[in-house]
């Protein structure tokens, strides 16, 4: 696929050839992690190494303040060598662009904060989903508490879904404040006592994740903690989150490695029945061209609408419904991708020793990635009849 049709500077370029070069290496053990569900803890080491872990940071911290459109090219790249590792950098670096561009936090808390993910590499996530209240983009108030001492919190509860908690150094936690119908933001360094992973991560795609529950119990953390508090009207006035873009860039990493391994095999793969290889045979020709159209189309969309909000800060406001559009156009893409591959590949996909088994196991999990296929169309219908 024409790679220069998406790339349209030098920077753009060294991110490109940076994040393909790192891919590469994180593939030589992603199918070891997956099959061991093992957290890709030496892929985060080489992150921080190179300095990606800060990428979202703004400047002024001193971090490399990347755009969504960059973000996209990292992701998409990582993607195709090993999509837990993408994933879990996604997350860590979408929310602290997400907490860049909304500035919500006390300034020296935010300053403070920054330094400390550019100066000792530090990585953090949010902790949302519980059990019972589900995704948080549904509207459940949290179960998980903070309760008012004369100095500080303490925080109690569970969150499920938690990427990163194997290696994340700080969480921030929604609670719901004791006495008070206010929900919070907190962040909870994770050595703080009471703090604990369950390790109940045992699923079918994704499994390098990590994805375990994080516990705390009888948390006592200090005034400091509370960096936010959630309103109706900051939720109402907030921009629509172009940062969640790093999930419909992974998952056509996925596709694009489904592709390139498809094509390498019909290229080389010659049945005794025919003369030559797979490639000449007008089905599979036919096939091949449905990726490509599916690719092609989903990446447009994808990097247009990131390319609008980069470039044109004023239309910003406007571009929820074509961010989340983007979002269940890729995944449908990457799933279609990956099914034509395996076809293509045919009962010898389902083998561990290919990698497209994983890659199908893998794209299921964006089914379940916010914004879910029923919130967009809601969106898309209530944007339709308000006109």
């Amino acid at each position: 696929m024409v790679e220069h049709l998406f790339l349209r500077h030098e920077h753009e370029r060294k991110l490109y050839e940076k994040a393909k070069a790192l891919a590469e290496q994180f593939s030589k053990d992603a199918a070891e992690n997956d099959r061991t569900s093992q957290f890709p803890f030496g892929h985060f080491e080489k992150l921080k190494e190179e300095g990606v872990t800060s990428y979202t940071v703004p400047r002024e911290f001193g971090g490399e303040e990347i755009s969504v459109t960059e973000l996209v090219i990292l992701q998409e790249q990582l993607g195709q060598g090993d999509p837990a590792t993408a994933l879990s950098l996604g997350w860590h670096l979408g929310v602290v662009m997400d907490l860049a561009d909304r500035r919500s936090w006390a300034p020296e808390r935010f300053q403070e904060f920054c330094e400390g993910l550019v100066k000792q590499k530090q990585l953090m996530n949010r902790v949302m989903t519980e059990p019972k209240t589900g995704s948080p983009t549904r509207g459940g108030k949290p179960q998980t508490t903070a309760k008012k001492l004369e100095k500080g919190w303490v925080l109690n509860g569970k969150k499920t879904f938690s990427t990163l908690s194997a290696f994340a150094d700080w969480f921030l936690v929604t609670a719901s404040i004791e006495g008070r119908e206010e929900v919070g933001w907190f962040l909870v360094h994770r050595k703080e006592e009471g703090v604990s992973v369950n390790k109940t991560w045992d699923t079918l795609g994704m499994r390098a994740t990590r994805s375990d529950d994080v516990l705390f119990n009888q948390v006592h953390i200090g005034e400091e903690a509370l960096v936010e508090i959630i309103t109706k009207e900051k939720t109402e006035q907030a921009l629509p989150p172009a940062w969640l873009l790093h999930i419909p860039a992974c998952y056509l990493g996925i596709a694009l490695a489904a592709r390139r391994d498809v094509i390498q095999f019909a290229e080389t793969y010659k049945p005794n029945s025919l003369d030559f290889a797979i490639k000449d045979v007008p089905r599979v020709r036919d096939r091949v061209g449905e990726i490509e159209h599916h690719l092609l189309q989903a990446r447009h969309v994808l990097y247009n609408v990131a390319r609008q909000w980069d470039e044109c800060p004023e239309q910003r406001q406007a571009l929820g419904p074509s961010l989340a559009v983007a979002k269940t156009v890729a995944l449908e893409a990457a799933s279609q991708v990956v099914d034509i591959a395996m076809r293509i590949v045919g009962g010898t996909s389902l083998n561990r020793s290919l990698p497209f088994e994983r890659y199908y196991r893998d794209v299921r999990a964006g089914l379940f990635n916010p914004p879910t296929e029923d919130s967009v169309l809601a969106m898309l219908a209530k944007q339709a009849f308000n006109e």
